[in-house]
């Protein structure tokens, strides 16, 4: 049974969220741009309305998401209450303060995200690092744990690019994460440097082993955001795909491999950015995705020297290795803590099965969006 504290804290952030949110204003706004829409002639510019379209559903979103909130935090008041007059079990109550927990942290979560390409979806590249097959195997357990965050999320997952490990694992590999809301909002709290310690199955000695393995997250544009990509500075290869996929995959060049000479604006220092794609059977449409994908890369950069806070994320890409590490996976401890914000479980395999949520807002609550 919950406490008279439990209560007053729901209702407490409940008002907090209707002052921050300013949620009377917001539905003012919401009056104003919706009779934009029923103008005569909304739709004679289609771009136009869709873009004011999708104005108007981002604003009621927030009023929508707010009045669960509302309903949740009066039906728990209503519970308690009744409960007092035993009309209503201790069940129901808690039940009731579960709802209400949730609907507030779902939109606490949402309101750390609000910069412009938060909602975005996104390219997430995995690397392995110092450790050897045994850092291509964590490589692999990362891939798997975002494929199930994902899945669990409703998210689609699409692999654009995977190079398999010597004897067991994967080198790298590159996937979109697509369909769903805000995946990068959420997953950009995974760039950085992840650490394995666990007793090594490839180590026959049985001894304790670490590894490490990168993690970089930048968002996947789409045909509304401009992005210049200069045709001078871009070169194709084509190669013949590996894997399964049948005789198209092995004996035509579907693969294509795109390079990109990027010129820094402020320091004017060159670097060449290749890409990789073997996603499709069709060379043309992995053409497409590639050029999609440097066109993220492009935005991501010019996102990150706009958005001083998120700059040190590439400008520090640090060695993968000891001392960089932004959260440790250590297995016989059963241990997995985030070094940036010290949140931490002992719930290893959940977390391994995709449950980051409470890393993610851990980070998100950390490292809040400056307006």
């Amino acid at each position: 049974m919950i406490t008279l504290d439990q209560l007053k804290d729901i209702q407490d952030r409940a008002d907090a969220l209707y002052k921050y949110l300013d949620i009377d204003r917001k539905k003012m706004e919401y009056e104003e741009e919706d009779l934009r829409t029923q103008a005569p002639d909304f739709w004679e510019d289609p771009v136009r309305a869709q873009e004011q379209m999708k104005l108007v559903k981002g604003i009621k979103k927030w009023i929508d998401g707010y009045n669960e909130v509302r309903t949740a935090a009066d039906e728990l008041q209503l519970s308690f209450d009744f409960y007092k007059d035993e009309l209503v079990t201790e069940e129901e109550v808690d039940a009731a303060y579960e709802r209400a927990v949730k609907a507030i942290d779902d939109l606490e979560l949402r309101n750390m995200l609000r910069q412009e390409e938060d909602p975005m979806d996104c390219v997430l590249k995995i690397n392995s690092g110092a450790g050897g097959t045994e850092a291509q195997d964590w490589a692999e357990m990362l891939m798997r744990m975002y494929q199930r965050w994902a899945e669990k999320g409703g998210y689609k997952v699409t692999i654009s690019d995977l190079q398999e490990g010597d004897e067991a694992g994967i080198k790298s590999v590159t996937m979109q994460i697509e369909g769903g809301e805000y995946a990068y909002g959420f997953l950009k709290s995974e760039n950085g440097v992840h650490r394995l310690v666990r007793v090594s199955p490839y180590n026959a000695q049985g001894k304790r082993m670490t590894s490490f393995a990168s993690v970089f997250v930048s968002p996947l544009v789409d045909d509304t955001i401009e992005v210049y990509v200069d045709p001078s500075k871009v070169s194709w290869d084509t190669f013949r795909s590996s894997g399964a996929g049948g005789q198209n995959v092995n004996k035509v060049e579907t693969g294509v491999r795109l390079r990109y000479m990027y010129t820094d604006p402020d320091t004017g220092e060159e670097e060449e950015i290749l890409i990789a794609n073997t996603e499709s059977r069709k060379q043309q449409q992995n053409r497409e995705n590639a050029m999609r994908l440097l066109k993220s890369q492009l935005y991501d950069r010019a996102m990150k020297k706009r958005l001083e806070a998120q700059a040190a994320i590439e400008a520090g890409k640090l060695k993968i290795e000891w001392g960089s590490q932004i959260r440790s996976y250590v297995f016989d401890d059963r241990r997995v803590k985030d070094h940036r914000t010290n949140y931490q479980t002992t719930d290893v395999d959940a977390v391994m099965d995709g449950k980051l949520d409470g890393f993610i807002k851990a980070y998100l609550m950390e490292f809040p969006v400056v307006d």
